[in-house]
């Protein structure tokens, strides 16, 4: 089993840190340039990551990968408020992923154009519903929707994406797992 990413995406680590237990190959590319970019545009029509390659099944997006690998490997089905929490976790890691590669594209996301307003509406709407969250006791086990939430605010600091100053209870969560074994594996600032 080959996982194709990136050591900075967070989708990508919420998987390489849930398998840690899991016998698979990673295979760290540079998905913007190369050969890399010409092996994922091959092997997956969306171009992006992750991606996963099961003795020939290839797997794309996080979310379809960790639902394939559950089945696979007869591990418990997320109940539908996990389903809920995973939702609000990827609208705020896709919506500053996109103002992070606009702003790698030179454009000034700060600016009051309605796009980057509702991209940055959703995510403070659905962080502070994910701050709630963590504060009624929702993310206390570590698995995978915590795993991913954890990602998510790890990546948010990490790329200073957005202001978590009012959000102490995810700080907080944050900080709990920052030391995890797994957690330190796969920090993208390494």
């Amino acid at each position: 089993m080959k996982l194709y990413g990136s050591t900075t995406s967070p989708f990508v680590r919420r998987l390489r840190i849930w398998l840690a237990n899991v016998e698979h190959e990673f295979i760290n590319m540079e998905i913007f340039e190369g050969e890399d970019r010409e092996l994922l545009a091959r092997r997956n029509p969306t171009m992006k990551i992750p991606m996963l390659d099961d003795d020939g099944q290839t797997i794309f997006d996080s979310r379809v990968i960790f639902r394939y690998l559950t089945e696979k490997l007869d591990y418990p089905r997320l109940s539908w408020a996990q389903e809920n929490q995973l939702t609000l976790i990827d609208a705020v890691n896709d919506s500053l992923v996109q103002m992070l590669l606009l702003q790698r594209s030179d454009f000034d996301t700060k600016d009051d154009r309605m796009y980057f307003k509702l991209q940055r509406e959703r995510a403070d709407n659905a962080l502070q519903h994910l701050d709630d969250l963590v504060e009624q006791g929702h993310f206390s086990d570590w698995n995978y929707p915590t795993i991913c939430l954890f990602c998510l605010i790890d990546w948010i600091e990490f790329r200073n994406m957005h202001d978590l100053a009012s959000f102490r209870h995810l700080l907080a969560m944050r900080n709990e797992h920052a030391q995890r074994i797994e957690a330190t594996a796969t920090d993208p600032r390494h």
